[in-house]
């Protein structure tokens, strides 16, 4: 796979205050599960100052997420209840297609 067929999705939510650690926790669990049961690739999960928790995921292209997305079952029921006890709010996923990736590789690997 090249970069240029790597494909991302963006996440947007917004957790109940003092639901955190779980929605965290939730998080990664699904993110280890969605890589070893869907081929997903990781992700990265941010916090913003305008009070929204923010994701992006990769994956191997674009057919893959929409394949996995298809599935009714979760690669992580309990994971998949925690981050649903945890979410206020939730926008739709944004699917994004690479142009430029100019992030230092180094700095991924602890180099």
């Amino acid at each position: 796979m090249t970069e240029q067929e790597a494909f991302y999705v963006l996440y947007r939510f917004k957790v109940t205050p003092g639901k955190e650690q779980a929605f965290k926790e939730g998080w990664c669990r699904m993110t280890e599960a969605i890589r070893e049961q869907r081929g997903g690739l990781g992700s990265r999960l941010h916090y913003s100052e305008s009070g929204w928790w923010m994701a992006y995921a990769k994956w191997p292209s674009r057919q893959a997420w929409e394949s996995s997305r298809r599935l009714s079952d979760s690669p992580d029921s309990e994971a998949a209840e925690l981050m649903a006890q945890s979410i206020q709010e939730r926008l739709s996923p944004i699917p994004l297609a690479p142009e430029i990736d100019l992030i230092d590789r180094r700095s991924e690997n602890g180099s």
